[in-house]
């Protein structure tokens, strides 16, 4: 959809939200500058790419509730958790965390849902969170989960939440500004800012086409509409602000 209504398009014949965003991403265009528009086909952040002349950007697509934004293996996640220094007893927290089985290394018999693990382990989670919310690793977070990955030599520039006719979107600088204010975001899961850590599938009735899904780790952005315009409306309120403090006196 976005793809249709961007391709071949001069910048003058969008609609204003998509005129605001490629005015928002793209410097110096004109509004006969022809846009190229086409899918990413590669493993990235970037699910379609825009062009203007030489100058070229990508874009992160979301729509709905409860936005998956990252997957990856256990063994990826912890060594990324290694590697900036995450305390071995929080590792472990986590890793209990994510089997629930009462091992960190999913050979447990007796398997509990998130919802009960969370509610019998909260002081141990709250101690997790305090080393995953760290203002370094919060923002390795934010590289890895949401802008550029773990596999890709390219960052988005934006992020947009919808369809062509109604979506928001926000700049890469403004995904690290919401999402590192959001250190604080108050849930009982494991979370870097309002990312939430979670297994792929608990899969607490052992079937087996689902059992592999336990050594996964999934990203969910669940608050990300919210976040976005939380984020919007702050803004706006501070211009306000501003524009008031600029003209007092005149």
């Amino acid at each position: 959809m976005f793809i249709l209504a961007l391709n071949n398009k001069k910048v003058k014949d969008l609609n204003p939200i998509l005129s605001d965003l490629v005015h928002g991403i793209f410097y110096n265009i004109r509004e006969d500058d022809v846009i190229k528009c086409w899918r990413n086909h590669y493993d990235q952040k970037t699910d379609i790419l825009l062009k203007i002349g030489k100058a070229m950007k990508g874009v992160s697509i979301k729509m709905g509730n409860k936005n998956s934004v990252h997957v990856e293996h256990i063994n990826k996640f912890i060594k990324f958790l290694e590697n900036n220094e995450v305390k071995k007893e929080n590792i472990n927290t986590y890793l209990k965390y994510q089997y629930a089985d009462g091992t960190i290394d999913n050979s447990g018999k007796n398997r509990i849902s998130a919802d009960e693990y969370k509610e019998l382990h909260k002081n141990e989670i709250f101690d997790l969170n305090k080393d995953f919310n760290g203002p370094d690793l919060i923002r390795k977070a934010i590289e890895r989960f949401v802008v550029k990955g773990n596999n890709s030599a390219y960052e988005i520039d934006a992020l947009i939440h919808g369809t062509p006719e109604n979506f928001l979107w926000i700049s890469k600088n403004e995904i690290y500004d919401i999402l590192s204010n959001n250190s604080n975001y108050n849930c009982g899961s494991p979370h870097f800012g309002s990312l939430i850590c979670q297994t792929k599938g608990r899969c607490l009735n052992y079937n087996p086409k689902y059992e592999n899904d336990r050594n996964y780790v999934q990203i969910k952005w669940y608050s990300i509409l919210d976040d976005i315009i939380k984020y919007r409306n702050k803004k706006s309120m501070d211009s306000m602000v501003d524009f008031q403090d600029d003209n007092v006196g005149e």
